[in-house]
């Protein structure tokens, strides 16, 4: 039942254990921060991203869907 509760609550999508977190860096200072829940998402959020804004660096990291839904 707290399965179901979750899943309505994330609009029916399903919650996997592992997110992947996008962090946009401009001059060496964190500029923005995107989370997302699958690796190609990130990837193509990045890619998207390095095509308007060719100054910005992008790093994609994977990590514990419970530090971020705490």
């Amino acid at each position: 039942m707290e399965n179901l509760e979750l899943n309505r609550l994330l609009g029916g999508k399903t919650m996997t254990e592992t997110m992947w977190k996008c962090d946009q860096v401009r001059a060496g200072r964190l500029y923005n921060r995107m989370m997302f829940d699958t690796k190609e998402e990130a990837v193509k959020f990045a890619q998207r991203m390095q095509q308007m804004e060719p100054d910005q660096m992008f790093s994609i990291e994977a990590i514990e869907a419970r530090q971020v839904w705490n």
